[in-house]
């Protein structure tokens, strides 16, 4: 008992500093997408590199963040003052817009701990405001940081870091939210060195090794009670943009005793376009899944990782290989890789498996040379067993809030004539899933806006019954004409045009 109150009040002293960093990220960041949408996350890693703590932030961030620092590792040495930066998907990132940046924490002449920021940034350069283009080639999609030191022994890189802002739009908006990740990780320091002097760093270790045990404990024990087995499933994305053919994501789970192997060997090559996800963010999908499975009773530590292996072939949707475009892979293909082990499970474990939830986290990105904006939208939840799906919200891989309309429309040209649920959209069954959303916006100066969406072709799927959630549509009128657009399109805008989202529902579920 005495063991199990401790794990409990260092995991909630160690998470709450985390939480605290995303506070000073979000207080004193400058854009819309940060300080409103609340798109970043903050996590703590030993001095061995094993994420020991996070905040609630985002599932695609949070469980990649581990490949980032193991690059970073491997790449820098980092001494006190430093602070790394990269966003660089092959070296455990997600996508260019994400910019991660690292800092050691020193006790002494030893690594306590690394501290991890991670933001999406509304822009970083490439063809098209947002930075989220339906690009071929990684450099179309913006500025590829390898891992580097943003500041040596305390003093900025003023050589990198203007070089940089000068290949993005809005470069303060970029300065800003730089510096308020670095805010954030000097708070977070400031907190560890108050935990270390208040307990000293041996006693710390020793909970730690406590905390990473309970993890994989638990983890196993989970594992233990789904039936053993080989579990099969198979979805696909909608298309790359370019080429109408669905992409199959292939998934076999292996459950054996304690261990989980999830095996995505057969799914598609890496495409053309930005639907490929890095091996990173599709680790981050398996340990969402099955830290979901735990419904929050297990502390989200490097621990919980060690039972799950995962499996994928290089150069393909679920591994992508530079230079492969991957900005879509990280909000849409982490998406339906959620979906695939849920449907493979569902074969395990029914009684614990929801219909397939909205599947998209509809990206939506205008601006100009001079600035930029970018925004997810919500859709329906899977219905779950005993319970209906939620309506209008994010589901599985984001976390994020959306962008007030009075936020929106003081900051940018632009008018949100109509947001609210899209009626009757979830799937039927005995259990009704969720419904999606409807945003509209009516723009007020020439802009590019950039649409990267899901379950346009192929419906959110329904369990035991259940019926599928309807397709989403994204409609653009002009000139007092309608027209259905695809669910990937960079297009240019004029003053009076309107586009409207609508998102998908969920699965119904039995």
């Amino acid at each position: 008992m005495r063991e199990e109150i401790e794990i409990t009040i260092f995991n909630s002293l160690l998470s709450a500093i985390a939480e605290e960093m995303g506070i000073v990220l979000q207080k004193s960041s400058f854009s819309a997408n940060i300080k409103e949408r609340r798109d970043f996350s903050c996590a703590i890693f030993d001095g061995k590199g094993r994420l020991i703590a996070q905040a609630a932030h985002i599932p695609v961030h949070l469980g990649a963040m581990p490949h980032t620092l193991a690059a970073v590792r491997e790449t820098l040495t980092l001494n006190p003052g430093d602070v790394a930066i990269t966003n660089d998907p092959y070296a455990g990132g997600t996508h260019l817009p994400d910019i991660t940046l690292i800092k050691p924490v020193y006790h002494g002449e030893e690594i306590a701990f690394y501290l991890t920021v991670r933001a999406h940034h509304a822009d970083v350069g490439g063809k098209a405001p947002g930075s989220m283009p339906l690009a071929t080639h990684i450099e179309e999609e913006g500025v590829l940081i390898r891992p580097q030191k943003l500041i040596k022994t305390g003093e900025l890189n003023e050589t990198f870091f203007r070089d940089f802002l000068r290949k993005v739009r809005n470069p303060a908006e970029r300065e800003g939210d730089l510096r308020a990740q670095i805010a954030a990780l000097h708070r977070g320091e400031l907190r560890l060195k108050e935990l270390i002097s208040r307990y000293g760093l041996s006693f710390l270790k020793e909970r730690l090794a406590m905390l990473l045990n309970h993890s994989e404990i638990y983890m196993r024990t989970l594992i233990q009670e789904i039936p053993d087995g080989s579990y099969y499933f198979e979805d696909f994305l909608d298309d790359d943009g370019l080429n109408k053919e669905p992409i199959p994501i292939k998934v076999r789970v292996n459950i054996k005793g304690e261990k989980a192997i999830i095996d995505f060997k057969g799914s598609a090559h890496q495409v053309a376009t930005g639907l490929n996800a890095v091996y990173a963010v599709t680790c981050a999908a398996v340990y969402y899944v099955f830290f979901a499975l735990a419904r929050g009773n297990i502390p989200q530590n490097q621990g919980a990782f060690e039972p799950l292996e995962v499996i994928t072939e290089p150069e393909t949707v679920v591994d992508a290989r530079y230079p492969a475009p991957v900005a879509a892979g990280n909000v849409e293909t982490s998406q339906r890789i959620v979906d695939t082990i849920l449907g493979a499970l569902a074969q395990a474990i029914p009684e614990e498996i929801p219909a397939a939830s909205c599947g998209s986290m509809n990206n939506f990105a205008f601006g100009t040379e001079d600035f930029s904006y970018y925004e997810t939208i919500g859709g329906g939840m899977g219905a779950r067993p005993g319970k209906p799906g939620l309506s209008g919200v994010h589901t599985h891989m984001t976390n994020t809030l959306n962008t007030p309309i009075e936020a929106l429309e003081r900051e940018f040209p632009v008018l949100v004539e109509r947001y609210g649920l899209r009626a009757r959209s979830g799937g039927t069954g005995k259990f009704r899933g969720g419904d999606g959303l409807i945003r509209r916006f009516r723009f007020l100066k020439p802009l590019t806006v950039t649409i990267l969406s899901e379950r346009r072709r192929l419906a959110p799927y329904g369990l035991y019954g259940g019926k599928p959630g309807r397709r989403g549509q994204n409609i653009l009128e002009k000139e007092g004409r309608k027209r259905k657009l695809p669910g990937k399109v960079t297009l240019k805008v004029a003053p009076g045009d309107v586009i409207e989202i609508r998102t998908p529902g969920g699965g119904g579920w039995g």
